[in-house]
């Protein structure tokens, strides 16, 4: 979606002007007019000739020109016509500030229904309706009715509040901080978080984006723009709504500890956007992540001249799960011979109250070159008869001169005193805090955005994961439950479910009676587990449903007689089948829960944890949103506590935490292969160095989701691994390739055939020359892609038995997922055997499945071969001005 029509608008149209002061009409025809736009501003009024001075319209059909935006300000119930006036006129671009919509209840939500009806007749672009409007400072525009212009800056600030965004330009104006635009969003009954996402990560003014959100509308293109983006751009996000008053009754553990929230926290870490709490943590984090380098870790070392202050940061550090920097022998025998003997020996390192400059100045360099350190912050109170100003001027002569670039944040607190030396801070890209505890957040914030990245752009390794299991069993497992009129699975239905997909499972017998009971146990042999079998028991413990170590054929006949009569008695309403029958595992392993459970907006989302009865007690659980690799899932475990555990800790050895990888991500394709799943969870899994164990499981459906028909893996936020195309080719040479897209784990393989890229190659391919070494920043790119907006296919084959790569063809998907660019390079070991034409029209063919209407390339004008492979396949040929030809190929009209 192109916004320029709204944001680099060259004539607008306000509908609703007015010379009313203090109007809102009134307001907006000012700003338009006062602010320095230099576009045409034409005032549509039904009972006005002149506003302003300027000639009035009664129409927008009576405009001297096509007006690229227009600005709607009149009362709700006269919008629709207005905005299809706008479609007829050819008015692209619309701002609806009128508020009287879907916040006042069903008669607003039947306006907004026609106003998205016109919008599709004529390809709309709106923002809104009840919002405040937009400000772009690079082209002066105000179309806010907020007083003034902010100061120009590089931030894109996006609120989901008007009165709140106003407030906060308030607040940036006396904080001297710029903007590149501001954006009230509204209702988003189109433009919404996503597209502007999109929009602002392209814009070359715009450095962070930072947002307010209450809510998101479109949660898979929110979660595809941010992971697009966020590796060149940060996007900040503070989210209200943090707390519920209450949850929802849950089927599941994993069901009443997955609330919204942490929902939200688990898509915007997947996505690499970093949350910060309020709203001064939003232009800390932005500022930080433009003035600083990015910490390599949470180490933190703090230089103060007060104790106090210094203690107040270690502990803000440690809260928020950063760590004290262990400074080395060699830091700590230099600070020795520069520092009074009585200065505190350690991190945080107090230097005493009379220190001067060349005090501060010592401590900051010998902490620069330690390996150990990741960020510095300096503290500074007044005291002592140095003036702060001359301390500012060395920290920034130390900071900018040193090889070792790390994280350095300042505090000097005070106002007066401290007012020069923290200009000095500013002007030269050091981050400063009237407070040690919002250094410390922002740096915790900046370590926070490093992981979120690593966590977006980690080539995970390859698992042993099996190939997928025939859905066919398991779609008449859960028709059978729709059918017997039950969403609960049994037991015995969760565990089948597990098996299928090779989640190791204790063996698992069901007994209806006592006879069956005593067989089962010694099929599975003593001691044993008997467990109550009923779809409507949850927690079986809370019945007396489980008897544990049974050692003889007696005790299991008392056993099963038990459980029954207390299911009975503490269920009266429950269906009781029997119980399972399980040998009972002695063996000393770590209990884990593995679960699941479907957001609404975000679709399935995985939790991991300590699992057991005490689950809900200890609440010691991460989560996820599918499909997970082997990266992601061994980041969600390293979240929890549990996971130190599971590492080895004290006598206890170290558990199989590859196998445990191989569980969580072949369980993540279980969700990704039946949207039906609405609940499921394995608690517990136990798990030791050996191997590990489903012992229980559950599992509930979402009936709807059989018999409604949706767009294939439409449930998931994130497009899974497109395993349809993949195929097969003969080259002329008579080898075979496979045609498949490129996945993370394909890095190596894709740098080794960079390698074998000449430099015409390179040059024709990325229109430059890379210098070697490639970095993994650069390459991961190519490799972990978004499949919503990119697919790149390789063509892979082996060579004396090792697989090699020969070439790459891309296509990105423009926002308006209309047309794409293609791009393609074959190594030149493969050149000449027909793969670039293949792969090309390999490629064309997955754009009419995609229904991609417009495929173009960009390439250089000495790329001959290229250009006429393109013209043989089809495309039209456009020499361009920019020293470029243009491939064009409208797949609509075939």
């Amino acid at each position: 979606m192109s916004l320029d029509k709204i944001f680099r608008p060259n004539s607008i149209a306000l509908i609703g002007a007015s010379e009313n002061s203090g109007s809102v009409g009134y307001i907006l025809m000012k700003n338009l007019t006062e602010s320095g736009y230099k576009g045409n501003v034409y005032p549509v009024s039904l009972n006005k000739s002149e506003i302003l001075g300027i000639k009035a319209y009664t129409t927008v059909f009576q405009l001297p020109e096509i007006a690229d935006l227009a600005i709607i300000a009149i009362p709700a119930k006269a919008v629709p016509d207005v905005v299809e006036q706008c479609g007829q006129a050819g008015i692209i671009g619309i701002i609806i500030i009128s508020a009287g919509f879907k916040e006042i209840g069903l008669e607003g939500k039947a306006l907004e229904e026609r106003i998205l009806e016109i919008k599709k007749k004529y390809n709309l672009h709106i923002i809104g309706p009840n919002c405040l409007g937009i400000i772009h400072t690079d082209v002066n525009l105000n179309a806010t009715f907020i007083p003034g212009m902010p100061k120009a800056g590089n931030i894109a600030f996006i609120s989901q509040s008007g009165a709140l965004g106003s407030a906060i330009l308030d607040l940036a104006a006396h904080e001297n901080i710029g903007f590149s635009n501001f954006i009230s969003v509204g209702s988003m009954i189109d433009v919404d978080f996503g597209d502007l996402i999109d929009y602002f990560g392209t814009d070359p003014k715009t450095k962070s984006i930072l947002m307010y959100v209450e809510g998101i509308t479109s949660a898979r293109k929110f979660i595809s723009a941010a992971r697009h983006f966020t590796l060149t751009k940060p996007v900040i996000v503070v989210k209200s709504g943090r707390f519920a008053e209450g949850a929802k009754a849950a089927s599941s553990h994993t069901g009443s500890l997955t609330g919204e929230d942490t929902v939200y926290d688990a898509a915007f870490k997947r996505a690499g956007i970093v949350r910060v709490s309020d709203i001064a943590d939003l232009f800390n984090c932005a500022e930080a992540l433009s003035m600083q380098s990015l910490p390599e870790g949470p180490n933190l070392v703090i230089i103060t001249n007060a104790g106090g202050p210094g203690v107040m940061a270690a502990d803000a550090t440690i809260s928020r799960g950063g760590k004290l920097a262990q400074l080395s022998p060699g830091t700590l025998e230099k600070l020795n011979r520069v520092l009074p003997p009585h200065w505190s020996g350690a991190n945080p390192i107090d230097i005493l109250g009379d220190a001067r400059s060349d005090r501060y100045s010592s401590a900051v360099e010998a902490c620069m070159m330690d390996n150990n350190v990741d960020g510095i912050l300096v503290i500074y109170t007044p005291q002592g008869g140095e003036d702060p100003a001359r301390i500012a001027k060395n920290i920034v002569g130390i900071c900018k001169n040193r090889v070792s670039r790390k994280t350095c944040l300042t505090s000097f607190m005070g106002y007066e005193k401290v007012e020069e030396a923290n200009h000095i801070f500013t002007e030269n890209g050091i981050p400063t805090y009237s407070t040690p505890e919002q250094a410390v957040a922002t740096f915790m914030y900046m370590c926070q955005y490093k992981s979120n990245i690593e966590l977006l752009y980690e080539t995970p390794a390859e698992l042993p994961v099996e190939s997928l299991p025939p859905k066919g069993p398991l779609t008449s497992i859960i028709r059978n439950v729709a059918r017997e009129n039950r969403e609960t699975l049994t037991g015995m239905e969760s565990i089948q479910l597990l098996e299928f997909y090779n989640i190791p499972v204790l063996k698992t017998l069901m007994a209806k009676n006592t006879d069956e009971a005593a067989i089962c146990a010694s099929r599975v042999g003593y001691p044993v587990v008997l467990k109550v079998l009923s779809p409507q028991i949850v927690h079986k413990t809370d019945v007396k449903g489980v008897r544990l170590d049974i050692g003889n054929e007696t005790e299991v006949r008392e056993a099963f007689e038990e459980i029954i009569n207390q299911a009975r008695k503490y269920a009266p309403d429950a269906r009781v089948i029997g119980v399972t029958v399980q040998h009972m595992n002695k063996n000393h392993g770590v209990e884990i829960i593995i679960g699941a459970k479907t957001d609404s907006l975000f679709g399935p989302v995985i939790m991991f944890g300590r699992g057991g009865i005490e689950t809900e007690l200890y609440k010691d659980i991460a989560f996820g949103i599918p499909p997970l690799n082997q990266t992601l899932a061994r980041r969600i475990m390293e979240e929890t506590k549990v996971f130190r555990l599971l590492k080895g800790f004290r006598n206890m050895p170290p558990v199989n935490i590859k196998l445990l990888e191989e569980i969580i991500v072949r369980f993540s394709q279980m969700l990704v292969d039946f949207p039906q799943l609405k609940e499921i969870e394995i608690n517990p899994l136990l798990v030791d160095e050996n191997g590990a164990f489903a012992l229980d499981a559950r599992a509930v459906i979402d009936k709807e989701r059989l018999s409604s028909k949706f767009e294939h893996h439409e449930h998931l936020v994130i497009t899974p691994y497109p395993e349809k195309y993949t195929a097969l080719w003969k080259m002329r040479d008579g080898r075979t390739v496979i045609l498949r897209p490129i996945k993370p784990e394909d890095e190596p393989l894709w740098l080794e055939m960079f390698h074998n890229f000449s430099e015409e190659s390179i040059r024709f391919r990325l229109f430059e020359l890379i210098k070697e070494p490639i970095e993994h920043e650069f390459s991961v790119r190519y490799c972990n892609i978004d499949y919503d907006r990119e697919l790149a296919i390789v063509a892979e084959l082996e060579e004396k038995g090792r697989k090699r790569m020969a070439g790459v063809v891309r296509l990105l998907v423009d926002p308006d997922r209309r047309s794409g660019e293609l791009a393609f390079i074959v190594a030149d070991p493969w050149q000449g055997v027909g793969l670039g034409s293949k792969m090309i029209d390999y490629m064309i063919e997955i754009c009419r499945d995609k229904k991609i209407e417009t495929l173009y390339a960009v390439m250089l004008p000495d790329n001959h071969r290229a250009i006429r492979l393109m013209k043989e396949l089809g495309f039209t040929i456009t020499f361009l001005k920019d020293d470029t030809v243009k491939a064009m190929m409208n797949l609509k009209e075939e």
